[in-house]
Formats: structure tokens, sequence, C-alpha cells
């Protein structure tokens, strides 16, 4: 069995989600990202697009459940980020099913899980270069409730995050789609490694990481 990390107490007053709670996630998280122009990209075009993008959001909480952390603002789920030790990073087809997270996957359906592939390969191989021969913790997705948005919830779960990693001693790498987020990842200490365009997108993604305190 494949070692799981230490979560940490569940400081800030914040709640961990486990299997049960993945579907419920995922309409928070959707929402959360109504107007993201990445994945509205990605989507557009498609049917039934609610439900593949519940699909999609539910993938990385399935992963996060079972190979890291998922932690929300309080069990009405305001506001949730879900991260991962660096060594799991990758979603292949072994870990999406034993997470549960394979059906999430079909439902999405294969064209875009295509421009994904398409889109996002080099994500993975500038992560891997970024980070190469380093322990870290990937953030593999904070969102907040179009209604909660501006109370401070992300904040909160990011506090979090960077008080667990920086008494391990661990970097935190991201990657994010709006440049405005950029802006706020800096105040919480995080620098910019590179910004890149997405093949076959025309769009910008930002790839950031944090030192733990005792490094900066």
């Amino acid at each position: 069995m494949e070692e799981l990390p230490d979560a940490g107490s569940a400081g800030h007053g914040l709640h961990r989600l486990a299997q049960a709670d993945c579907a419920r996630a995922a309409v928070v998280l959707a929402d959360a990202f109504t107007q993201d122009p990445v994945w509205n990209r990605v989507f557009e075009g498609e049917k039934d697009l609610e439900r593949k993008r519940r699909a999609f959001f539910e993938t990385p909480v399935r992963l996060s459940v079972r190979y890291g952390v998922v932690m929300a603002t309080s069990p009405r789920l305001e506001g949730i980020a879900a991260w991962v030790p660096g060594r799991f990073a990758d979603m292949g087809m072994w870990r999406l099913a034993r997470s549960g997270a394979l059906g999430c996957v079909l439902r999405v359906g294969p064209r875009v899980a295509g421009r994904l592939a398409h889109s996002f390969g080099k994500v993975g191989l500038d992560r891997k270069r970024h980070m190469a021969g380093r322990e870290y913790t990937y953030l593999q997705i904070i969102g907040v409730a179009s209604s909660e948005q501006g109370r401070g919830h992300g904040g909160r779960l990011l506090r979090h995050l960077i008080e667990s990693c920086d008494r391990d001693g661990r970097v935190i790498y991201l990657e994010t789609e709006t440049e405005p987020n950029v802006s706020l990842y800096r105040r919480f200490g995080f620098e910019l490694l590179e910004k890149i365009e997405l093949q076959g997108l025309g769009l910008p993604l930002w790839e950031m990481a944090r030192e733990p305190a005792a490094r900066r």
C-alpha cells in the first residue's frame, strides 16, 4: 500500500474531505471556475456541459482524497483545496482507477480528454523540470463557490497548506490560469517560475512555487 501523507491538524477551523464528499465538492468547484478562461475554452462547444464539468472537477478531488489531502473551509464546502505529494502529481491510469476517478474521466468524454492531453502535456513536463530532485507538494486545485468569493475562504485554505509545508520544509508548486491570481499568490510568498502558452488553446498559464519559510 502506498504511503499517504500526514495532513496535520485541521487548522483554521477547516474540514477534511473523504470519498463520500467528492461529488458535492465537484459541484462547488464547477461553480467556482465558471468564469475561468482556460476551462471554458476546453469545454467550448460541448453538450451536457454541466455534467462534464462536474466530472472534470471531481477528478482531482478523488485523486487527492486517495493520495493526498482535500480540505474545505467547513462542512458546507464554501471553499475547497486539494493537494498531493509531488510524486503523485501525474494522473496515470492506475491512480485514476484506484482513486475512483476513472469513471469521471470517462464522463468527461474523449474530445475533452484529447484537448487536455494535447494542451497540458508540456505543463507536466515543466513541473518535473522545475521540481527535479526536490520534495514538494502539488496544489492541484483551489476554488471558492461564486456566492462565497471575497470572504477570505481561499486565504484560510492557503494558510493551512503553507503552515503545513513550512513545518515539513516542502516547496509548494501550482499552476494558475489568470493574471489576478498571480498577484494573489505572490502575496502569499509564491514566485513566478514561468509563463507559458497552452498548446492548441492559445491561452496563458503561470507556473509558480513557494519555498518553505526556512529557505526564504
